[in-house]
């Protein structure tokens, strides 16, 4: 093995921090939830198994004595939800910060470059939503990374590594440079300046380097696939019981190639701390052995990007994912993916439940353009910018966004009318969360949770429009039936588990 081999080999473990916005939307509380015990809820006891651990995570050398606690974070690639930062802000402050300052200290070893990326706002499958949608979760998980991280984001992170040419478009646009997807999106790849294209399809990627995908406005994007042999191995195959056989399998993901190569895995990183027990000290063990190690080093993405730019270009599979082998079927039709449960199951619910949230938003959408247009000059404009309101609820904060945005002075009624159209469109779209189709049957928490974020919307819209929406979406819901035959259909379980709870 040559110096320049050595020299040119790197690593990047990347972590998909994320769990689903789980509060009333009518108290902003989040209610106990008996499953996580012996915690109030999920959100905690994922902090305390995942979020804290990997913020000072211990280190022991060979006889199990702790030599030091470091921040997986400040080494690692990683993103968080947003909503989830907003939870941990409020109710793990400590845990929080220790976020932030992970991504300051990253900068200093990865030549400027931070460990965090961004992630699309609410977590939903944005190759299924509309472009005007795509728009503004892109936008609002920028603008809150800005603020957050007090620098702007060179990647960003999409729920279930989900994507379509339209959804790359749309981060190109809006200034992300790079994205991260699963080796069985690519579909084909040949070098720069090469005629006939090679197949990539079924894995055959080669994920040790960055690719360009040129897209139909003229724009591109840079992708990276990540190695899904090791990636299973960590997620499924108890690759974390043992530090040292985790650095080995990431080391012998290297070719014999002289020029640069990244070997990188992508996981969620919940599988440190919480999947997978003391996962959180197997990363700090392997990260500080790669660290110590003269025959690689460790970088980021937008580290290892800038010192090696794409020379191979790629298409995609136009509309897949990470944990879909059909694509984003799971998130709208009954695939055959689910996380088990009765063999006889079906997830039959998942078209209507779509079908009822796509009459809904479309429905909401037509009436709200309307009446905020007597606002702002641009209501859509407005909306892909209002997530400042949540960052900030300061007084000074809203009124330089009135000033911002709208189309004349407000008077203070009009203020809180056009306050009220922009919470109607956030619970929209937060009806979209992943989670709600993720599972194994309607009656799930995560289910339940996005018809709550649907009732507050529809709430909203019958008191700002004056107009009946909920008859016309139970009536669609009624077709999406649980497979448990107590819990009845979707309107059934609407009225049950939400209606119950609304303020």
């Amino acid at each position: 093995m040559t110096e320049e081999t050595i020299r040119n080999r790197y690593v990047c473990i990347h972590g998909h921090f994320y769990q689903p916005p789980r509060e009333n939307p009518w108290t902003g509380k989040i209610e106990p939830q008996p499953s996580a015990g012996p915690f109030h809820d999920w959100n905690q006891r994922i902090t305390a198994e995942s979020y804290t651990p990997n913020s000072k995570a211990s280190v022991l050398n060979s006889e199990g004595d702790l030599i030091r606690r470091v921040s997986n974070y400040s080494r690692m690639s990683f993103n968080f939800g947003p909503t989830l930062l907003r939870w941990m802000q409020q109710c793990a402050p400590e845990t929080y910060s220790s976020v932030l300052a992970a991504d300051v200290e990253s900068r200093n070893a990865y030549s400027g470059h931070g460990s965090a990326i961004a992630q699309a706002y609410h977590h939903s499958i944005l190759p299924l939503a509309n472009r005007r949608d795509k728009v503004t979760e892109v936008a609002w998980g920028i603008q809150d990374f800005e603020w957050r991280f007090g620098r702007k984001p060179a990647g960003m992170w999409l729920a279930e590594t989900a994507a379509d040419v339209e959804t790359l478009e749309v981060l190109s646009a809006q200034g992300i440079h790079y994205t991260i997807l699963s080796p069985f999106q690519a579909e084909k790849s040949r070098p720069d300046g090469a005629q006939e294209w090679g197949d990539a399809s079924g894995g055959r990627i080669d994920p040790r380097k960055p690719y360009r995908m040129r897209l139909p406005s003229g724009s591109d994007i840079s992708l990276f696939f990540y190695d899904g042999g090791i990636a299973k191995g960590v997620a499924f195959e108890r690759l974390l019981e043992n530090g040292d056989r985790f650095a080995n399998r990431l080391r012998d993901g290297f070719g014999d190639d002289s020029g640069p190569q990244l070997v990188h895995i992508a996981t969620d990183g919940e599988t440190y701390g919480h999947h997978h027990k003391f996962g959180e000290m197997a990363l700090a063990y392997t990260l500080q052995t790669l660290a110590d190690d003269p025959n690689s080093r460790l970088t980021v993405y937008g580290e290892f990007l800038e010192q090696s730019p794409p020379n191979h270009e790629v298409q995609i599979v136009d509309g897949s994912s990470w944990s879909c082998p059909h694509g984003v079927e799971r998130w709208r039709s009954n695939c055959g993916c689910h996380t088990g449960g009765n063999p006889h199951w079906t997830q039959a619910w998942r078209t209507p439940l779509r079908e009822s949230l796509d009459w809904l938003r479309d429905a909401l959408a037509a009436r709200f353009e309307r009446d905020a247009g007597e606002f702002f000059s641009d209501p859509w404009d407005a909306r892909d910018h209002a997530v400042i309101l949540l960052l900030d609820e300061s007084e000074e904060t809203r009124e330089q966004f009135f000033s911002r945005f709208s189309s004349h002075p407000l008077s203070k009624e009009e203020k809180m009318a056009a306050f009220q159209l922009l919470e109607l469109q956030r619970h929209a779209l937060m009806m979209y969360t992943s989670c709600g189709w993720f599972f194994n049957d309607l009656v799930g928490i995560e289910t339940i949770q996005i018809l709550r974020y649907a009732a507050r919307a529809i709430e909203l819209g019958e008191e700002l429009f004056q107009t009946e929406f909920e008859a016309e979406f139970l009536n669609r819901l009624s077709r999406a039936k649980s497979n448990l035959p107590e819990e009845g259909d979707g309107a059934e379980i609407y009225r049950r588990e939400v209606l119950s709870i609304r303020r």
